[in-house]
């Protein structure tokens, strides 16, 4: 048996697929205010952490969750 061809799709109004494909990328993401996202200082010498372990986590779930790397300025 030979597969069937696949159906040709035309797109004629491109505003509106232009916006719809932004629409589908559209992340929404909530913060609780009393997350801390400053390192606070560890009690010993050196330098203290940019990040706390709570941010670095959220990042980290961010990244498995939407399968994409993350960037860093």
């Amino acid at each position: 048996m030979s597969k069937p061809p696949s159906p040709i799709y035309r797109t004629t109004n491109w505003g509106s697929y232009n916006a719809a494909l932004k629409q589908r990328g559209s992340l929404t993401v909530w913060f609780d205010p009393a997350m801390v996202w400053n390192g606070l200082p560890t009690g010993r010498r050196g330098r203290k952490p940019d990040y706390s372990d709570v941010a670095i986590q959220t990042c980290l779930t961010l990244k498995v969750l939407s399968g994409m790397a993350l960037l860093h300025k």
